[in-house]
């Protein structure tokens, strides 16, 4: 029997990044799920806050060399891999000089959020897909995690939803309480409308109080599973309006055999 793939996109991991719980989640989660036999790949961006010298990372050749459109401008994409130690798993990780060389990950100096994160996310998002059509792999299940992952559901379910490769893909979006889409002007609507999307169809990531990402994600994606014991009001009504399936959140002891169990319940409503 085939293993069914599970396609992990993260902000963050360690032992590459540690910003947030999102980091220990997305480093227990593919290890876990492989060995109980799944076929998995991780993709996070290569931020210059990590060493690649000290963690190995090399250029994959064959999968770089694609460009990337963000508001009108080309932008390279180097793909990148390390071996995630003490596991049998390959991280890539996305890369390019003017969104991610920087030695800091989202804020300045100051602490102030950098003013082309959401372009860093446009690119970061479409990056994703285009370098998993490169692999010519088709995940099962598509784990997204962290806003800045809060395209993919779109994308996939808009621009690429007759990509072949991912006909078959239940996209799952973890929403963590942390989100930088608040500090975001209304370009992004034009700069995340990619590949003859129109700014309205990026309606689902504007509120009332102003761009949401994780409403417009639990918006596109397939099942939702709440990552932080604390939302915010706005945040638990997004969750609590949504007919899709949602993984209320497990604690430290329970999450990884019930983040399984939730993937397994998905592939279940596609056999049937």
């Amino acid at each position: 029997m085939e293993k069914k793939k599970v396609l992990i996109v993260t902000q963050e991991m360690e032992p590459y990044t540690a910003l947030s719980e999102i980091s220990a989640i997305a480093r227990k989660l593919p290890q876990y799920v492989q060995e109980k036999g799944f076929e998995i790949r991780v993709l996070m961006p290569r931020f210059g806050t990590i060493n690649e010298r000290r963690h190995r990372l090399h250029e994959v050749v064959r999968l770089s060399g694609m460009n990337i459109i963000v508001d009108d401008d080309d932008f390279p994409l180097i793909i990148k891999v390390a071996s995630l130690p003490g596991a049998r798993l390959q991280v890539y990780f996305l890369d390019n000089d003017d969104f991610f060389k920087r030695k800091s990950v989202f804020e300045d100096a100051k602490g102030e959020p950098f003013e082309d994160n959401a372009d860093r996310m446009v690119f970061f998002c479409k990056g994703v897909i285009e370098t998993v059509k490169k692999f010519g792999w088709a995940p099962d299940i598509i784990h997204t995690h962290g806003w800045m992952t809060s395209l993919v559901p779109l994308y996939l379910k808009t621009a690429y939803k007759n990509e072949p490769i991912f006909q078959n893909s239940k996209v799952v979006y973890s929403l963590y309480e942390n989100s930088l889409g608040k500090t975001f002007n209304e370009s992004f609507f034009e700069k995340a409308s990619i590949n003859n999307l129109e700014p309205e169809d990026l309606a689902a990531y504007k509120t009332e109080d102003g761009i949401n990402l994780h409403s417009g994600a639990v918006t596109f994606a397939d099942a939702v599973i709440t990552g932080s014991e604390e939302l915010s009001s706005e945040t638990t009504g997004i969750i609590e309006k949504t007919d899709k399936p949602v993984l209320e959140y497990k604690g430290e002891e329970e999450y990884l055999a019930a983040y399984l169990e939730f993937f397994n319940s998905l592939l279940e409503q596609e056999v049937e």
